[in-house]
């Protein structure tokens, strides 16, 4: 896929641009950090150049100035609650976050446990990093937060929050998901520097919605596509356009919030040095777009990805209807359909003609390799084997594991291992290439295609094994797959 974003300039200018609001505010600065820092992958997807550890190496280049403060919700450690992508509680993260920063360089001051009311669980954390050396404050639960701005603003709302010290010009906020009170341990913070004399500022740091991009703008819209199942919508800021005439973006969360974050800025300052919710804003990736017609393929491609993973989840019941028909609604606005994948009719027309599952891939030179599911092969495997000869220039025709190799395999599947599904899939058919290859040129030749994989896209008219999802996320590979499930699984 071209490029069509400047990824240097973005590391450039962004770090500028903080560096100039941590000057606004008499050199301190808390910023809300938005999103993922690390393997941003969504941002690289909708602006391809962008790379996923582009905020992560932005932020390096402020290591000097920046020092990192976690928050945890004490309510996300009662429940155990877990990251989808990776697994672990919101605690475990906690500590491997903290790890990542440091072994990068990055200073991590301490951690802040927010929505504390007594919970014995919030407590044994805190004993727990107290006993590793890290520092650990409480924010507690503020009754009527966040419209109870005459509490919010006294001693007995941020005022009761332990102060939170810190040492560096730039503070940024993290957590390991949301609805971990970033922004309001950000003003906490605000409130209890003032009381102290000390001037400090805020800043949020979200990289999307792109609040200079319109607002069906394909890269916005993808956004949502992204956020489906928050109910995030991106609106015209309408403060914004008030004080300055100028129509930018921003979502609903932010824009409904706003009246009451300027009492609240009201009542710490006697002022609010924000007008918009744009205004609070740092991000600057709109300014690196170069190739806006990239841009807008590829996020239009990303919407198509979040619409079929939407209608698999809801098979699954992992996602609701709503989910899948704002998708849809979303796909309407950017004038796209399925159809607009260019591997999705391909794969579905050789499943068709072959009364079986069928699979296709785009080539990075867009190039079209299809399969099918044979006896011996699931079609995933035979696509890993399709795509990976055509790379290397071996005749379709050439067989690159024996089936005198397959079927010992298939009989320890079914016969020792219990299972229902004798076809290789895409793990095994790798192994078996990995073991061929020191003694068969042509495996070898088809092994080292694989790092050309990345970035290609795929479509299988069934739905995949774990395994075999894994294995295409592994080699980077983009893959859809129709709402089907299949006869049987794997096991």
């Amino acid at each position: 896929m071209k490029n069509g974003f400047d990824n240097e300039k973005y590391l450039r200018i962004q770090s500028e641009h903080i560096k100039e609001r941590i000057a606004k505010f008499g050199n301190k600065l808390y910023l809300e950090f938005g999103g993922k820092l690390f393997d941003d992958y969504h941002a690289s997807r909708v602006l391809p150049g962008f790379q996923p550890d582009s905020k992560l190496k932005m932020l390096m280049q402020l290591a000097d100035m920046a020092e990192i403060v976690i928050a945890i919700s004490a309510v996300d450690i009662e429940k155990n609650k877990v990251r989808g992508d990776l697994g672990i509680t919101y605690d475990k993260d906690v500590l491997r976050l903290r790890d990542e920063f440091q072994n990068l360089g990055l200073m991590v001051g301490s951690v802040v446990i927010t929505h504390f009311k007594g919970q014995e669980s919030a407590k044994a954390f805190k004993n727990k990093l107290k006993r590793m050396g890290i520092k650990c404050y409480y924010h507690y639960m503020i009754e009527g937060y966040p419209q109870n701005v005459a509490l919010i603003d006294s001693d007995d709302g941020y005022g009761k929050n332990d102060y939170v010290e810190t040492s560096r010009p730039l503070v940024v906020v993290t957590a390991p998901g949301p609805g971990s009170g970033k922004m309001a341990v950000c003003l906490s913070q605000l409130y209890q520097e003032q009381k102290r004399g000390i001037k400090a500022g805020y800043a949020k740091f979200e990289t999307f919605p792109i609040w200079n991009l319109p607002l069906k703008h394909p890269v916005n819209l993808a956004y949502e596509a992204a956020t489906a199942d928050l109910n995030d919508v991106n609106m015209i800021d309408p403060f914004h356009l008030e004080a300055y005439g100028e129509t930018t973006v921003n979502y609903n969360r932010d824009i409904e919030i706003f009246p009451v974050l300027n009492a609240i800025f009201e009542g710490i300052y006697g002022e609010n040095p924000y007008k918009s919710p744009t205004d609070m804003g740092v991000n600057m990736a709109g300014y690196c777009i170069f190739d806006d017609e990239a841009c807008r393929e590829a996020s239009n491609q990303e919407i198509i990805r979040r619409y079929f993973t939407a209608l698999d989840d809801l098979v699954e019941d992992k996602a609701t209807e709503s989910e899948v028909n704002k998708i849809a609604l979303l796909m309407k606005q950017a004038k796209i359909t399925p159809e607009d994948r260019k591997v999705v009719i391909p794969a579905n027309e050789r499943g068709a003609k072959a009364d079986a599952p069928a699979a296709a891939i785009e080539l990075a030179d867009g190039t079209i390799i299809t399969s099918e599911t044979s006896s011996l092969l699931g079609t995933c495997a035979a696509l890993l084997l399709n795509a990976t000869k055509h790379l290397a220039g071996i005749d379709h025709k050439v067989k690159l594991i024996p089936k005198d190799m397959i079927e010992p395999i298939q009989n320890m599947k079914v016969n020792y291992l219990a299972g229902n599904n004798p076809r290789l899939h895409t793990d095994e058919v790798l192994v078996a290439l990995a073991m061929l290859s020191p003694s068969n040129e042509n495996c070898k030749k088809a092994l080292d295609q694989l790092p050309k994989l990345k970035g290609c896209q795929v479509h299988t008219t069934v739905m995949l094994s774990e395994v075999d999802r894994k294995i295409f996320k592994k080699l980077g590979v983009n893959l859809t797959c129709e709402p089907v499930l299949k006869k049987s699984r794997r096991k």
